[in-house]
């Protein structure tokens, strides 16, 4: 982390010593902008390239050819007018539908990855495409994978590829060295609320001896200095996929961990690793409160649903 050359003279000094000299890059999670845009649409997208957005996240789901499906969960009534699992679904069948909002159908067509390269193709500006992939399931042949591939491979530098399925990366990583890709630990590592209600489905499933949920051996028994069972969680998602270039951890979880002695960007940064603290926004006073908390950890990057008052805010802190 690059340190502003400040004379000590008072106590804000220090604290500005140890602040970036940039404020972490803004991803507008599935492209949110303003008020009313309908999420993961291409109505959103254009917005946020309008805006000249530094990152766009969207979430992809595979269709069963051609092409993929800009959804979060794997079956269609969830986010859209259609029924049924998303992968039995054409291309055709899914220009048909519309995207839901707060569960009322909206004019606004379900977005294809095509369209959004197309998108992004046609915008000059800088603005990099993050495609949150939530096919988790290891598909049985190549072609899902090349079929992404297919797809984003005209953005080049400007997309990556983030999942929380490890096993998916390293199939892409085997198949695109170019690609920038992205590694969610959540499904690995995690820290809840006491009491808080998670989706059942999604591991992981228990809680460690160190407080945190974890099904890993290593959190069986508290056998460690909860930094070092930290770094040592870490350092096995490091090695997991080759070339990994951003980490994608809850905000909550990156505050525990600053709490327990463990500072994620700092590990990550000495292998090149950048990042990004999810979802950060700015609706409650304890969200502002752990942004500015990870700002001053060293966090490259924040995912918001409210990026211009987080961008604000950050602003401020930087001055």
């Amino acid at each position: 982390m690059t340190i502003r050359a400040l004379s000590l003279k008072t106590k804000n000094d220090v604290i500005q010593m140890m602040l970036p000299i940039r404020p972490p890059l803004i991803v507008h999670h599935m492209a949110a902008l303003e008020p009313g845009t309908v999420p993961n649409s291409l109505a959103a997208i254009r917005t946020c390239l309008v805006a000249e957005a530094e990152v766009i996240e969207i979430d992809a789901t595979a269709l069963a050819a051609e092409d993929f499906l800009l959804v979060h969960d794997p079956y269609l009534e969830s986010e859209t007018d259609g029924f049924g699992p998303v992968q039995a679904l054409t291309a055709a069948q899914a220009r048909l539908l519309h995207c839901k909002e707060r569960g009322h159908v909206t004019p606004e067509g379900v977005a294809l990855l095509s369209d959004v390269v197309t998108l992004i193709q046609e915008n000059k500006g800088e603005t990099r495409l993050q495609i949150d992939w939530k096919d988790v399931i290891p598909f049985p042949t190549s072609e899902p994978y090349e079929r992404l591939l297919r797809l984003i491979r005209p953005l080049g530098e400007r997309v990556i590829v983030s999942t929380g399925a490890d096993w998916q990366l390293r199939r892409l990583r085997r198949l695109a060295p170019w690609l920038d890709l992205g590694f969610d630990i959540g499904n690995h590592l995690d820290w809840r609320e006491v009491g808080e209600i998670a989706d059942p489905r999604l591991p992981p499933w228990k809680t460690g001896a160190y407080g945190y949920w974890d099904d890993h051996p290593l959190a069986a028994m508290r056998f460690l200095p909860v930094q070092d069972y930290l770094l040592d969680r870490c350092e096995l998602f490091m090695n997991g996929v080759p070339g990994l270039s951003t980490f994608y951890i809850s905000h909550r979880m990156l505050v525990q961990s600053l709490r327990d002695g463990f500072n994620w960007a700092d590990v990550l940064h000495t292998r090149g690793i950048k990042l990004d603290a999810w979802t950060l926004d700015t609706t409650s006073a304890v969200l502002i409160d752990n942004a500015v908390t990870l700002y001053k950890a060293g966090v490259d990057m924040f995912t918001t649903n409210t990026p211009v008052g987080l961008k604000d805010m950050l602003d401020v802190q930087h001055l």
